[in-house]
């Protein structure tokens, strides 16, 4: 078999160039990296779970008209992935305080905000991914206007759909990240949900006891990262309940 040739490794996935033109085989690594990867380890069974999340949040994205770049899961770590120019944002939806917007503004984790509130950070992993404003975004040509109004509305259908597919499971959607690219159809230019929609870039608290299921887990030590996004899984039906029972031993 031919050796696939790697366009870039990042710190939870790794890129390679797709068998037909304009695709990418995305595969998800089992490691994980907090605080601008200054807290790192290896979690066994991560990227097959991210994976599998991935596909099925995309799959349903796909399913109700909002355009990503997922094509189809290859194996238990691999997807087929569209090929685009990704815009160098961070796109943030929030729905409750947490994280670092509890510590900027002074509110406290969980307080539900009075609309989703939409924020925007730099990719750069050197400069820690800075927040930066639409001026910002505008001045330097990350995106224009129209891009801008486009990103905004996926960013609230991504917001309706998962917020939805979470309550019925019993979890929260505090906030989570997602990355916009361009794809080309002849002179025409549409934006695309890309990168990946997983426990990794999505805070998911349960409705009943505010667990964490999310890489929140790995950030302040709460216990078992898979464990966490296996009961998502599980939840979304995704994989398996467990309830094998043992084998009977015969004689």
């Amino acid at each position: 078999m031919a050796r696939r040739k790697k366009i870039y490794e990042g710190k939870a996935k790794i890129l390679y160039e797709g068998p037909e033109p304009g695709t990418i085989v995305q595969y998800f690594k089992d490691d994980a990296t907090a605080f601008n990867a200054e807290k790192k380890d290896v979690i066994d069974g991560k990227g097959v779970l991210n994976n599998r999340l991935s596909e099925f949040f995309m799959t349903g994205l796909n399913q109700i008209g909002v355009p990503t770049h997922f094509i189809r899961r290859l194996n238990m770590r691999e997807q087929l992935v569209r090929s685009c120019e990704i815009i160098p944002l961070e796109v943030i939806v929030r729905n409750y305080a947490a994280g670092s917007m509890s510590k900027r503004l002074g509110i406290a984790e969980g307080t539900q905000l009075p609309r989703p509130i939409v924020e925007y950070c730099y990719k750069d992993d050197a400069l820690g991914d800075p927040l930066v404003t639409e001026e910002h975004i505008a001045a330097f040509g990350w995106a224009g206007q129209q891009d801008m109004d486009d990103i905004l509305s996926l960013a609230l259908r991504v917001n309706d759909f998962m917020s939805g597919m979470m309550l019925a499971v019993g979890i929260r959607l505090i906030d989570f990240k997602i990355e916009i690219g361009r794809v080309y159809e002849g002179d025409f230019q549409r934006l695309i949900v890309a990168d990946e929609i997983s426990p990794d870039s999505c805070r998911l608290w349960d409705i009943e006891t505010g667990q964490k299921l999310d890489k929140d887990v790995f950030r302040r030590d709460l216990g078992s990262l898979t464990d966490a996004y296996s009961e998502v899984a599980r939840r979304l039906g995704v994989l398996p309940k467990s309830n094998v029972t043992k084998p009977t031993l015969i004689n």
